[in-house]
């Protein structure tokens, strides 16, 4: 049995997530702090990958990274880096089809942080980076984990996108997801049976560790504020 697919699965979304967790907050941040009347514009265009087909995605991610694309040609004249049909191009894929679930969630967590904590942390002396690392993030930690969970699993069920832009190269860019695909293709239904059983229960178990993680701070909170 070839375990690839879940190596290369698990090292995809893990990398992915590191990545969408971190530009997610800022620009779930910088968007929640907006007074800009493009705001909502903004907004719409970090929100596309969620409402786009994967497959359009993927074909916009190969003509931006694809050599005669305006990244994938500067990757390639000044680095000799090619992206396309690599594991990076997998990880590229999952960071961007995840990116709005993380967006989202920590937008929506940081617009609940009370402004007057804020305020106060400013007239202690506290910088804008120590404001947000030190009151508004641990603040909105609970909604910033539920969304870094989402985001993972989507990261980890990504198919469409990352067959357009990273193929399915065995041991290199083959996911669970596009095994299934071309186990069930290929009338090998035993294979697909179990890549299917083993995404399900990752996916079921990380949503019920989210559930009982969110749970347990809720209740922390509520501690501290009795």
């Amino acid at each position: 049995m070839d375990w690839s697919p879940l190596i290369v699965s698990i090292k995809t979304a893990c990398l992915s997530i590191i990545v969408t967790f971190f530009l997610g907050l800022l620009a779930a941040w910088f968007v929640a702090r907006s007074k800009s009347k493009f705001k909502g514009v903004i907004d719409s265009i970090l929100m596309l990958p969620l409402i786009l087909p994967p497959t359009v995605i993927g074909f916009f991610l190969l003509v931006f990274f694809g050599k005669n694309g305006p990244i994938g040609s500067f990757l390639f004249e000044s680095l000799n880096v090619s992206v396309i049909f690599t594991w990076t191009a997998t990880v590229i894929a999952a960071t961007v089809v995840s990116f709005p679930l993380m967006y989202k969630t920590a937008r929506g967590a940081f617009e609940q942080v009370d402004d007057s904590l804020i305020y106060s942390a400013r007239i202690l002396g506290a910088k804008e980076w120590r404001v947000f690392w030190k009151v508004v993030v641990p603040v909105a930690w609970p909604g910033i984990c539920a969304g870094a969970v989402l985001a993972f699993a989507r990261g980890l069920g990504e198919f469409g996108a990352t067959l357009m832009i990273a193929g399915n190269i065995v041991g290199k860019t083959q996911t669970i997801p596009l095994a299934i695909y071309f186990a069930v293709e290929a009338g090998d239904m035993n294979k697909a049976y179990l890549w299917a059983g083993l995404i399900f229960s990752i996916s079921l178990i990380g949503m019920i560790l989210m559930n009982y993680w969110t749970q347990r701070q809720q209740k922390n909170q509520y501690g501290r504020g009795r």
